[in-house]
């Protein structure tokens, strides 16, 4: 009988030390899961004083795939392929204590935000990314990052449809000469011209991206449907009116 207890204390022991360590070692991916099963996030940008914010808008869902030769979120898995570029995010209840982020039970969750780390960052190379929001695409989340002001090049993925296997790939070169928050946000071109053939008719408006810093547009790049840039995305110039554009879709 002793030598039955002792089995079995033994294996409890065991068991608790591997949990323990699995705990201790609970970073990066496993941080960011614990903040979406909270169904948390930061919510809004959050600018820091001297460096420049990166976000995209407009579709179900976007990600910033590169910046400069630096991949960020991964095309396939549509998570960040670096858990280190991730903000460390603690989540507080709203009596404003500090917990896990699973403060809840299975009836009814908890009121929980983030609060993000706020250490700014150190080098012109680092890149950070932070959670954002809920993507309307369901699963996946939105990012957005945080690099110090260079002139760099910014790949984004857009999806504008509750579709994974359709992705429109947009790429810029600009100089984030301040540090401000930018938006790229895309939208559908709506066309003026109401005659054409019915082929032309039924074509799906061409996707355009504009590239907000504050509330104002800076750039506008359009994807050209002519045989001369098929499929690429051109810059355009502005004109005095601009289209508002369109919200991100909700889930479906």
């Amino acid at each position: 009988m002793n030598k039955k207890r002792y089995v079995l204390w033994t294996s409890t022991i065991v068991a608790a030390s591997l949990w323990l360590s699995g705990c201790q070692l609970m970073n990066g991916y496993q941080k960011i899961d614990e903040a979406e099963s909270a169904k948390a996030w930061a919510g809004k940008i959050q600018p820091i004083a001297g460096e420049v914010n990166i976000a995209c808008i407009g579709t179900y869902h976007c990600e910033i795939a590169r910046i400069d030769k630096v991949p960020v979120i991964g095309t396939d898995t549509h998570e960040p392929i670096n858990a280190a570029m991730v903000v460390a995010m603690t989540a507080a209840s709203d009596n404003g204590t500090s917990g896990s982020g699973t403060n809840y039970n299975s009836n009814k969750r908890a009121s929980v935000t983030m609060k993000m780390d706020m250490t700014p960052i150190s080098h012109k190379n680092e890149i950070k990314i932070v959670p954002l929001s809920a993507s309307g695409i369901v699963g996946l989340t939105n990012y957005y990052a945080r690099v110090k002001p260079a002139k760099r090049e910014v790949q984004v993925n857009f999806y504008p449809e509750n579709n994974l296997g359709y992705v429109e790939r947009f790429a810029m070169i600009h100089d984030f000469v301040e540090a401000d928050t930018y938006q790229l946000r895309a939208y559908q071109k709506k066309s003026s011209d109401s005659s054409g053939s019915l082929l032309d008719t039924a074509s799906p408006e061409p996707l355009c991206v504009d590239l907000y810093q504050g509330n104002s547009v800076q750039r506008r790049f359009c994807k050209e449907l002519g045989a001369e840039h098929q499929g690429e995305f051109v810059e355009t110039r502005l004109t005095n009116t601009m289209p508002t554009p369109s919200k991100a879709k909700s889930k479906a």
